[in-house]
C-alpha cells in the first residue's frame, strides 16, 4: 500500500480550502517548541491521517505524540504511515461522547493540538470538549485550536474573504486538485480500504454538522473551562489559531 501517495492526496484536498495551512501549522509548532522544548509529549486530536503529527515529527524528532480519532479511513491511512515508529500511540475515540478520555494514559500533555475538526462540533459539545481537555495539560501546557472562527461583526469583510477562496479553489481545481467528495470518491473506490470506507460512512453519513463559532466564543468557553490565558498567534480573515494556557 502506497501510504504516502493517500498522504499526499489528503494534503492536496485540504489546501484546496485552506492555502495557508503549513503557515499556521509552523506557527502552532514554534509555540509547542518555546513551550516544551525538543521533546514534547502532545494530543493529536482529531488527528485524520497525522498531520500534525508527521510536521511534529519532521521539526522535533524525539517528540512524542497520542492521536486520537474515530474515523476508520483517516485512521488506516496514519497507522500506515507511521507503522514501526514507536513515537506514536492511536487511540479510538468520539470526541463528543462524555468519557472519551478514559482510553488515554494518565501521563499529563505538553500540548494539545487540532486543526480544521471543531468546527464540526455542536457548540455545547465543543464546550464540554474543553473542559475535558483542561486536567489533561500539565500546568502551562498549551491548548491550540486551528479552525473557522469567522467574526459576525464583518460581513462585508467575510464576503470578500468568500471569493478570494473560492478564486483560490478554482485555480486549484483548473491545477488538478481533487475536492472533499471527489477525494471520498477516490477512497470508495480504493479496494484496500473498503471496509474502512464502509466503516466511515456508517459513523458520519447522517451525522448534524455543526456551525464554526467565532473567535470571542472560543475565547470566552476556553476561560470558563479553566484556562487562565488564551490568545491569537495567527489570524487571517475567518480563520485562526487560538492558543491557550493552562
Amino acid at each position: 500500500m502506497d501510504w504516502e501517495a493517500w498522504q499526499q492526496s489528503w494534503d492536496r484536498q485540504q489546501e484546496l480550502y485552506l492555502p495557508d495551512r503549513e503557515e499556521r501549522f509552523r506557527v502552532m509548532l514554534d509555540l509547542v517548541e518555546a513551550a516544551a522544548g525538543k521533546s514534547p509529549r502532545v494530543l493529536d486530536l482529531a488527528c485524520g491521517t497525522g498531520t500534525l503529527s508527521r510536521r511534529l515529527f519532521a521539526r522535533l524528532p524525539e517528540a512524542s505524540s497520542v492521536a486520537v480519532d474515530r474515523d476508520p479511513t483517516l485512521l488506516a491511512i496514519a497507522r500506515g504511515s507511521f507503522d514501526g515508529d514507536a513515537r506514536i500511540e492511536f487511540v479510538v475515540a468520539d470526541l463528543e461522547e462524555p468519557g472519551w478520555t478514559a482510553g488515554l494514559s494518565p501521563r499529563l500533555f505538553d500540548a494539545v493540538l487540532t486543526a480544521t475538526a471543531t468546527h464540526w462540533m455542536p457548540p455545547h459539545r465543543l464546550d464540554r470538549l474543553y473542559r475535558d481537555l483542561l486536567p489533561l495539560l500539565r500546568p502551562g501546557g498549551l491548548l491550540l485550536n486551528a479552525d473557522h472562527m469567522p467574526d459576525p461583526r464583518t460581513p462585508r469583510l467575510n464576503a470578500l474573504d468568500e471569493i478570494v477562496q473560492r478564486t483560490h479553489q478554482e485555480r486549484s481545481r483548473a491545477d488538478g486538485a481533487r475536492d472533499w467528495e471527489q477525494w471520498w470518491s477516490d477512497v470508495a473506490e480504493a479496494p484496500e480500504l473498503s471496509s474502512e470506507f464502509a466503516a466511515s460512512r456508517a459513523i458520519f453519513d447522517n451525522r448534524t454538522p455543526g456551525e464554526p463559532q467565532s473567535l470571542t466564543w472560543h475565547r470566552d468557553h476556553l476561560r470558563a473551562a479553566g484556562f487562565a490565558e488564551t490568545g491569537v498567534p495567527w489570524r487571517s480573515v475567518t480563520d485562526a489559531v487560538i492558543v491557550a494556557i493552562r
